[in-house]
């Protein structure tokens, strides 16, 4: 018994630090494109409006994903999905790299033909179709993962040890911003500083920032390929990692499935029975789709800090690059990773297993921190501005995390990552308002409003979770 108990906890704790260092790699390939924003308008004069589009067009497919792949994770093997689709999301991003040698390559075959296209627009289109591809295949992470571990974690521990995993997400993006704003957007690049007619294109297409960041850029002009070729390599052997050393569930390998498994999966796997049961434990289920809904108005926060804040950072509040960078890896390692763990604690210890109870309260946590990193003055010291920025990260993790651990639990381990594909397309059709709705109003009437949104957003979450307050802690005794 002591062997076979030490052999599971092993292998859990491996699943877990394995998942979560394989997951980390996923935002290496997908936030990596905050920081190549501000490079890709320097050097392509592409305005806010199209880099939100980007962001929407991305966020929807990649909630799409996120369902069908968690339907395939439910009925398939889970580790082959989430190695699959991290391979794939780096070969796009090699590809997205040298996205403006294809756009040369579309307009040379179209000259040929005698038609004559914008190399700009037809950039744009390519972009935007490849980070499309990328969008799907990001969905295939989440949810096989999500599976796996409802399989090494019981519901009695689910909330804290998913808190745990989670910081893959601020690991993650932490890690890339650092990876491209303090080495890759420094050193990498052409520095064409002395070319008059390029520093000449970067302050037109960046005429609301500082002249020391307009040459800054200068120096490191197309360096935004880098951002993407360099995380795709890491992402790389995160997949290989993945497909080697993840086993689907217990059973895979010998050892038992964890007891309350054994109680919520007495019915054999005949389809029918596996139908009944999502259909009464998912789509028939109140409260998923209250979950979903306030995933979305969370997600929407979420992405107003993650996708737009090193823009957001240097042009509402003054910051350098290297200060906006700084200010993103703290919300992300410290304010993130912190505020999930003890947002996971509280649940299990506090709340007792009432993941949607803690919810509730970061959210409003997050709302009161965002309105007081607005009001801020922009010649307030770097460090005072960091302070509230970090806490909008500590709140607003505890929901993106526990959200899915409550739809989980609700749902019960044989239909979770059906249950969190559905939060998956609530969260990320958020970026119709945090994407291209945000870069609409931001060009428009500048960042309050995309301040006011932000905070509408958190009241409409506190709403939304308010009404499961008396909901049970789980679905398993149904």
């Amino acid at each position: 018994m002591k062997t076979t108990k030490f052999s599971f906890k092993y292998w859990q704790w491996e699943t877990i630090i394995v998942t979560m260092i394989g997951y980390a790699l996923f935002y290496f390939v997908r936030k990596n494109f905050s920081l190549a924003m501000p490079g890709l308008q320097a050097e392509f004069g592409i305005s806010k409006l199209e880099l939100g589009t980007f962001l929407t067009l991305h966020g929807v497919i990649y909630g799409l994903s996120r369902f069908a792949n968690g339907i395939i994770s439910d009925r398939g093997s889970a580790r082959i999905v989430a190695s699959v689709g991290l391979m794939l999301c780096a070969l796009v991003n090699i590809f997205f790299g040298f996205s403006d040698k294809a756009a040369e390559w579309v307009i040379a075959i179209a000259a040929n033909y005698g038609t004559t296209w914008a190399f700009t627009s037809v950039l744009i289109y390519i972009m935007g179709i490849v980070w499309i591809i990328n969008g799907y295949c990001q969905g295939m992470g989440v949810p096989p993962i999500t599976k796996i571990l409802t399989h090494w974690i019981a519901p009695k521990e689910l909330a804290t040890k998913m808190s745990i995993w989670n910081m893959s997400h601020s690991i993650g993006a932490g890690l890339v911003f650092g990876l491209c704003g303090w080495y890759i957007m420094p050193h990498m690049g052409i520095d064409v500083s002395g070319d008059v007619e390029k520093v000449a294109m970067i302050t037109q297409n960046l005429a609301n920032v500082e002249n020391a960041d307009i040459m800054n850029f200068a120096r490191h002009f197309g360096a935004w390929r880098y951002c993407f070729i360099i995380p795709a390599l890491f992402a790389i052997c995160g997949s290989v990692c993945i497909f080697f050393f993840v086993k689907n569930q217990p059973s895979d390998i010998g050892l038992p499935e964890v007891i309350e498994k054994k109680k919520a999966n007495e019915s054999s796997e005949q389809k029918a029975e596996y139908k009944a049961l999502v259909r009464r434990k998912v789509f028939g289920n109140r409260l998923i789709w209250t979950l979903a809904l306030a995933n979305f108005f969370v997600y929407v926060v979420r992405f107003a800090f993650l996708d737009w804040g090193p823009m957001l950072l240097t042009e509402s509040k003054g910051l350098s690059i290297a200060l906006a960078t700084t200010l993103c890896i703290v919300f992300e390692f410290v304010g993130g990773n912190i505020g999930m763990v003890v947002a996971g604690w509280a649940t299990d210890h506090i709340f007792k297993n009432k993941a949607h109870h803690t919810c509730t309260f970061c959210t409003l946590g997050a709302l009161l921190s965002v309105l007081i990193f607005w009001l801020i003055p922009d010649t307030a010291p770097w460090w005072v501005l960091m302070i509230p920025f970090t806490f909008i990260g500590f709140f607003i993790y505890g929901p993106q995390a526990l959200l899915g651990v409550s739809a989980a639990n609700q749902a019960t381990n044989k239909a979770a990552a059906t249950a969190n594909g559905i939060l998956g397309i609530f969260g990320y059709a958020s970026t119709i308002i945090s994407g291209v709705v945000f870069g609409s109003l931001i060009d428009k009437y500048g960042w309050d409003a995309a301040y006011m949104i932000a905070i509408a957003m958190a009241l409409l979450g506190v709403i939304t979770l308010l009404t499961m307050w008396r909901a049970k802690a789980d679905g398993y005794d149904e």
